[in-house]
């Protein structure tokens, strides 16, 4: 069966929620007109969004900052999550990158409450609760992530996997045991044909070469990190025995010039003394030999 057009698909379900059914019979009737029968048949098809998956899309349709913000916070907490899991991680960043994607979520939760409030649409906390999930699920589950953020979800979503309902948020109120039911989109019958089977499990074996090549890969980077941090050290004490060799010759050096020095001060010393006792002899003779030549 033909795609529906990209454009007119974007347009319905931006539109009220109870102008939905109208403007897509008119859409498909027009594209029957115009001999598009399969493109009419594709339109025909498509579910009008319950209530909860509205308001998720008008909040990310109408908040766009806000919407860029949560898959960026969406994606660093599916890293922090693969972090723990690989044994990388720790429990305080993946708590952290929880807390910052759930106030991320609650921003557009606020949001999708006004436009609900604003259209006279039903603000159960049953109905909030699911828009939360919905955005949660959009922000850190890949199957969930294309429909929510291009504002065309047809159904509430739930977040999927181990961390998928985020073990370090803060519970949400219970759901009331009665609600009034809202509409379902029919399920659509999903079938896997034996080469859709292999492929899957190709693809598995094929992740898991590749998880075993980046585990191997890691391990020679660290190696190769441990030898040159060991190469490292290695270098740096010869630089330090060194220069403490260098220490020790030249406090002998110094040492010994000090010596010598002192030495040398002593030998004049002696000299200076024994030149005054030489003047002094000198001096006498002379007094001597004067006395000599007047008597």
């Amino acid at each position: 069966m033909a795609q529906a057009p990209d454009d007119a698909v974007d347009r319905l379900y931006g539109l009220p929620r109870e102008e939905f059914i109208g403007e897509r019979d008119a859409l498909a009737k027009q594209l029957r007109a115009d001999g598009r029968r399969d493109e009419a048949a594709a339109v025909k098809a498509l579910p009008k969004p319950t209530v909860a998956a509205w308001a998720a899309n008008q909040a990310v349709r109408s908040q766009k900052r806000a919407a860029r913000d949560l898959w960026k916070t969406g994606d660093a907490l599916s890293a922090a999550q693969d972090a723990v899991l690989a044994g990388k991680g720790s429990g305080a960043k993946l708590r952290e990158a929880s807390e910052r994607e759930r106030a991320a979520v609650e921003t557009l939760v606020d949001a999708a409450r006004g436009l609900l409030g604003a259209s006279g649409g039903d603000l159960s906390e049953t109905t909030i609760e699911r828009v939360r999930e919905t955005l949660h699920a959009g922000a850190i589950d890949a199957d969930a992530r294309e429909e929510v953020a291009a504002g065309r979800a047809v159904r509430e979503r739930s977040p999927q996997g181990l961390f998928g309902a985020d073990p370090f948020a803060i519970p949400a109120p219970k759901r009331p045991a009665k609600t009034e039911p809202e509409p379902k989109a029919k399920p659509e019958r999903k079938t896997k044909s034996e080469p859709a089977r292999k492929a899957k499990r190709d693809d598995g074996k094929a992740d898991d070469a590749a998880a075993r090549k980046r585990e191997r890969e890691e391990a020679a980077q660290r190696k190769r990190d441990d030898a040159e941090a060991r190469k490292r050290e290695r270098q740096e004490a010869a630089a330090r025995k060194a220069a403490a060799d260098r220490v020790d010759r030249a406090q002998r050096a110094l040492e010994q010039a000090q010596e010598r020095t002192a030495k040398a001060a002593e030998r004049l010393a002696e000299a200076q003394a024994g030149e005054g006792e030489a003047a002094d002899a000198l001096d006498a003779a002379r007094a001597e030999l004067d006395a000599l030549e007047r008597g």
